[in-house]
């Protein structure tokens, strides 16, 4: 898919990460600056990865998203093989070790089925 689908509930989160073989959750908030700065360096990463169906939350629209994912700070990137959380990445996220993680789950999930 490659694009981020705004979430606006847990009941969507929940639809995204659970029901496909790759998924990242990109949870962020307004006014934070690092939200702001990371989500145009991380987006062409997803974009050219279509295994990944990508979503992008807002921590105020969905305030239960912290106690589901244990999110103390903020951006978050979460990604998800079939329902599980198999990578996180906070704060500060290292742009070209992100690429190369998703580089090895986009290669791995290909090779599933």
């Amino acid at each position: 898919m490659g694009t981020f689908q705004e979430l606006t509930s847990i009941e969507a989160v929940k639809e995204l990460y659970l029901t496909q073989p790759a998924s990242v959750l990109y949870i962020s908030s307004p006014g934070c600056a690092v939200c702001a700065s990371l989500f145009p360096q991380i987006e062409p990463i997803f974009a050219a990865h279509p295994e990944f169906r990508a979503g992008r939350v807002d921590l105020t629209d969905v305030p239960q998203i912290a106690g589901e994912f244990s999110v103390f700070t903020v951006p978050v990137v979460l990604l998800f093989v079939k329902g599980k959380e198999v990578h996180r990445e906070a704060r500060i996220v290292p742009i070209e070790p992100l690429k190369r993680k998703v580089e090895q789950i986009g290669q791995f999930v290909l090779t599933m089925d």
